[in-house]
């Protein structure tokens, strides 16, 4: 069965850091791009990162772009999600997600894992 799944959410202070891992099975995703996306309560999915499938090429958005920093292993076949300088606003389920090209549509990933938790307190 192909899924992904994310790890490494948790509870954390405003400054403090997170690593959130996405691991594949049941497929080889080193040919796909990977992205992150993030779902506050009564939220809209929204695009955090995402990488290309060689890892040369990383896209964010601006509300995490120097604070955040996506990378990928594909010998592991998992990507991960480095968050640092978190805050409060950071709060909500991180997904990973897969697509063929990088794009930051939701709509382009045909697959889903089934999100991390991630709260940040203040």
């Amino acid at each position: 069965q192909e899924q992904l799944v994310e790890s490494g959410g948790g509870l954390v202070q405003a400054g403090g850091s997170l690593r959130l891992s996405c691991a594949g099975s049941g497929r080889s995703f080193s040919n796909r791009a990977m992205g992150w996306f993030r779902q506050a309560p009564g939220a809209e999915r929204e695009f955090v990162a995402a990488i290309g499938w060689s890892g040369g090429v990383t896209n964010y958005a601006d509300s995490v772009k120097d604070r955040f920093t996506i990378s990928r292993d594909n010998a592991k076949n998992t990507v991960y999600l480095q968050m640092n300088s978190l805050k409060p606003e950071d709060t909500a389920v991180y997904y990973c997600a897969a697509a063929l090209l990088l794009r930051q549509a939701t709509n382009a990933y045909d697959y889903w894992g089934q999100g991390t938790q991630v709260t940040v307190s203040s």
